[in-house]
């Protein structure tokens, strides 16, 4: 039986479609700068685990790499954003340049908290599972709205941290892909930038904690009586002992069960939080038209950003600086820096230009070469050829006479058994090898 030929291995159908819309998503390589502490090299992963799936999550820093390394491979490899942590001496700044060219944004890092930090702190721990495998939508909070009053920086900030992530299709998008929420929050009172990571969670609306447990099938603290982790029913009478009455308290009621008002304060959430599902939702139950109650459960990093400076172009091709949070100039000063950036632009300009005109002229010029001695190697060809004729190999010449005796002449004396042929060939002495040997 012949084997059959392996034809599945091109995405179709929707996997293509998706894959060829995520192909104008932003991509991203998220790195450290220098030498850093555990600490923040934790922080480069998390960050690399918000950005999912648009980023580099295995790359691999080395010692010898330095930031240009980066910007020149970063266009042949479509990366639209490079963010670099570094540490310094006043604290741990984080660079965010656009590829490739630029802006290039300063952040300070006032404080920041890892993930597992997050994760000690909440409650109820989540485990990381798919929600990984779609980008985050980002919410943009608390920025004033562009007007002449509203500083020139700010929208610039906003655009650059929205362009961080894959931009908004509701005719196209699923909602089963709608997972987490990264938030962006401008703080105008310290002039920070706070920065949130979220998961969307879907839970039944108008239930009490227990109940949802029922619903949900969520598993039980195991304890030391209980190893297998799930609902224990097994010492309630009811199954209204377990719903409606707090377990080593009684109830407002005089048979200590809950009153519906007390049930009521235990619901997820109350009618401004329920939304009716536009689309089956990931979950057990989350199918289209249900009403459940919507919530976010931060799972970190979480830092607080200070704007430091706003440059054009990238590391390394610095520009004008647009904005500066302790650097401040006047409209002149503004003025005759802009005129010198001018002037170190044209300058770069102009050698680029000669650099190209003495690539194409030396190149004109080892051509010519080339061909001049092309032609002069075919000259002393010719006159080779023409010396080898003259030497005396001339044409033949028909009206040549050639005698018949000198030719029976020649024949007869190369006939065999003359006697030149029966003389001995003198044949030189043979020399006398002489052997040693052990005395």
């Amino acid at each position: 039986m012949a084997r059959r030929r392996k034809n599945r291995t091109h995405l179709k159908g929707a996997g293509a479609a998706a894959q060829s819309a995520d192909d104008g998503a932003p991509k991203s390589f998220i790195i450290k700068h220098g030498q850093v502490g555990s600490s923040l090299t934790q922080l480069v992963r998390d960050l690399r685990k918000v950005m999912e799936p648009n980023t580099a999550s295995r790359l691999k820093e080395r010692n010898r790499n330095k930031l240009k390394d980066y910007l020149t491979m970063a266009p042949t490899l479509k990366v639209t954003h490079l963010l670099a942590l570094t540490l310094t001496d006043l604290a741990p700044s984080l660079r965010m340049v656009r590829l490739p060219a630029g802006p290039t944004l300063s952040f300070r890092v006032e404080r920041y908290s890892l993930m597992k930090d997050i994760m000690k702190t909440s409650r109820s721990s989540r485990s990381m599972g798919m929600e990984y495998l779609t980008a985050p939508l980002v919410v943009l909070a608390s920025f004033p709205p562009p007007s002449p009053e509203t500083p020139p920086h700010l929208p610039l900030l906003m655009k650059s941290f929205q362009s961080l992530f894959p931009p908004l299709s509701p005719n196209t998008m699923s909602l089963s892909n709608c997972r987490r929420i990264v938030l962006i929050a401008y703080n105008a009172d310290r002039g920070t930038v706070d920065f949130r990571h979220f998961v969307i969670t879907v839970k039944p609306y108008g239930v009490s904690k227990r109940v949802r447990r029922v619903l949900e099938g969520a598993p039980k603290k195991s304890t030391a009586h209980s190893s297998s982790g799930f609902l224990d029913l097994g010492n309630e009478k009811d199954v209204a002992d377990f719903l409606l009455r707090k377990r080593g308290e009684l109830g407002p009621g005089s048979d200590g069960y809950e009153s519906a008002a007390s049930s009521a304060s235990s619901a997820a959430g109350d009618d401004g939080d329920a939304v009716s599902l536009a689309d089956d939702y990931v979950g057990r139950n989350n199918k289209k038209g249900q009403k459940k109650a919507v919530r976010l459960s931060e799972v970190g990093p979480r830092m607080e950003l200070r704007l430091i400076k706003i440059a054009e172009g990238a590391p390394g091709k610095d520009g004008a600086v647009l904005y500066h949070e302790f650097v401040k100039k006047s409209k002149a000063e503004a003025a005759a820096l802009k005129a010198s950036h001018a002037a170190k632009e044209r300058l770069r300009k102009q050698r680029r230009e000669e650099q190209e005109s003495n690539v194409q002229r030396k190149k004109a010029e080892k051509q010519a070469l080339r061909k001049n001695q092309h032609d002069s190697d075919e000259e002393a060809s010719e006159v080779e050829h023409d010396e080898f004729n003259a030497e005396g190999h001339d044409e033949w010449d028909e009206d040549e006479e050639i005698s018949e005796v000198e030719d029976s002449d020649e024949e007869h004396s190369e006939e065999p058994g003359s006697e030149s042929d029966n003389e001995p060939e003198e044949r030189p002495p043979t020399k006398k090898v002489r052997i040693r040997g052990k005395r």
